[in-house]
C-alpha cells in the first residue's frame, strides 16, 4: 500500500472536515426549500470557481470526443445517481443517518474490487472493511427503529452509495488519458445540466427566494463541496487504490454525527463513540506503513 504524499494528506483531512460538516448543513438547506432546486443552485454557483481553478492551474479543458462515452458513464455512476437520490432523501432522514447510510459506499466499492474488477483485498484490507462494517453497524444501532418509518429515504441512499462505489472503481480503471480535474469540471457540467432541468420539470412551482440559513448552505456547497471536496475526491480515488481512497474517508460519517449532534441537537450514544475507534482502525489499515522487509 503507497504512502500517501504530504499534499494528499492534507486533501484528505481537507476533504473529510468540508464533507463530514456539509451533512448537517445540506439539512438545514433544504429545510422548507426544494431540494433538487437547492443542489442545482449550488452547482451553478460552484462550477466557475471549478472552471476558474483549471484556468489558474492551466489545466486543459479539453476532452477527446472519442471519450466522451466514458465521461457519460463516470458521470452517471459518480454523479448523477448520488447527487439526485441523495438531495432527495435528506428531507426524510436525519444528517447523521443520512451520512451513515452514503459512507456505506466503502464497503461496497471493497466488494465491487473484489467481484468485478479482479482487485483481491490482503488481510489487513479486510480487516479495514470489517472495521468499518461494524462502526456503521454501530451507528446505525440507535437509529433503526426510526429506520422503519423512512424505507424510501433509506433505499435511496443505499442505492446512491452502492452506484457511487462502483464509480469510483471504474474511475480508478478509466483509460481517459486527461487530468483528473478536467473530467471533474465536465461531470460537474453535465450534473448541474441534468440538476437544472430536474427541477425545472419537477419543482418550479416550488420556487421561492432562499432564507438566509438555505442562502448559506448554497454558499458551503457551492465553495466547499462543488469548487473543492468534488474534484479532490476524484484525485484521490484516480490516484490512490480504491480500497485505501474509500476507507480513508470513513471519518466522513463520524464527522457528519457529531456535527449534527453539534448543530441539530441529534443525539449521541456510547455506540457513536466505540465506531470513531473502529473508522481509525479502517483508516490505519489502509493508510498505515507497511514493515519493510
Amino acid at each position: 500500500m503507497p504512502l500517501l504524499t504530504r499534499r494528499q494528506l492534507w486533501t484528505l483531512v481537507a476533504l473529510t472536515v468540508v464533507w463530514g460538516l456539509n451533512w448537517p448543513i445540506m439539512k438545514l438547506g433544504v429545510t422548507g426549500f426544494p431540494p433538487l432546486t437547492f443542489r442545482s443552485l449550488s452547482m451553478i454557483a460552484g462550477l466557475p470557481l471549478l472552471g476558474l481553478a483549471l484556468v489558474v492551474m492551466k489545466v486543459p479543458f479539453r476532452i477527446p470526443r472519442a471519450h466522451w462515452r466514458e465521461l457519460l458513464v463516470l458521470a452517471v455512476f459518480n454523479m448523477f445517481v448520488w447527487h439526485i437520490l441523495v438531495i432527495l432523501a435528506i428531507p426524510l432522514l436525519s444528517s447523521g443517518r443520512a451520512a451513515i447510510l452514503g459512507y456505506t459506499m466503502p464497503i461496497f466499492s471493497a466488494m465491487c474490487g473484489v467481484w468485478w474488477f479482479k482487485a483481491p483485498l490482503r488481510p489487513r484490507q479486510w480487516l479495514g472493511v470489517l472495521a468499518a462494517a461494524v462502526g456503521v453497524l454501530l451507528l446505525l444501532w440507535n437509529e433503526l427503529t426510526h429506520f422503519a418509518g423512512q424505507p424510501v429515504g433509506v433505499l435511496m441512499v443505499l442505492v446512491a452509495a452502492a452506484t457511487w462505489a462502483y464509480g469510483t472503481q471504474r474511475l480508478r480503471h478509466t483509460h481517459l488519458e486527461v487530468p483528473t480535474l478536467t473530467i471533474a469540471f465536465w461531470m460537474t457540467t453535465l450534473t448541474t445540466l441534468l440538476m437544472i432541468g430536474l427541477s425545472v420539470a419537477t419543482e418550479q412551482d416550488r420556487w421561492q427566494m432562499p432564507t438566509t440559513s438555505t442562502a448559506w448552505a448554497i454558499a458551503y456547497n457551492a465553495v466547499g463541496v462543488f469548487a473543492f471536496a468534488q474534484a479532490a475526491w476524484l484525485t484521490l480515488a484516480r490516484g490512490l487504490p480504491p480500497v485505501a481512497s474509500t476507507l480513508s474517508v470513513m471519518f466522513i460519517p463520524v464527522l457528519g454525527v457529531f456535527s449534527g449532534a453539534w448543530v441539530l441537537g441529534e443525539v449521541l450514544h456510547w455506540q457513536d463513540w466505540t465506531a470513531v475507534a473502529l473508522m481509525v482502525v479502517a483508516i490505519a489499515s489502509v493508510l498505515w506503513p507497511a514493515k519493510s522487509s
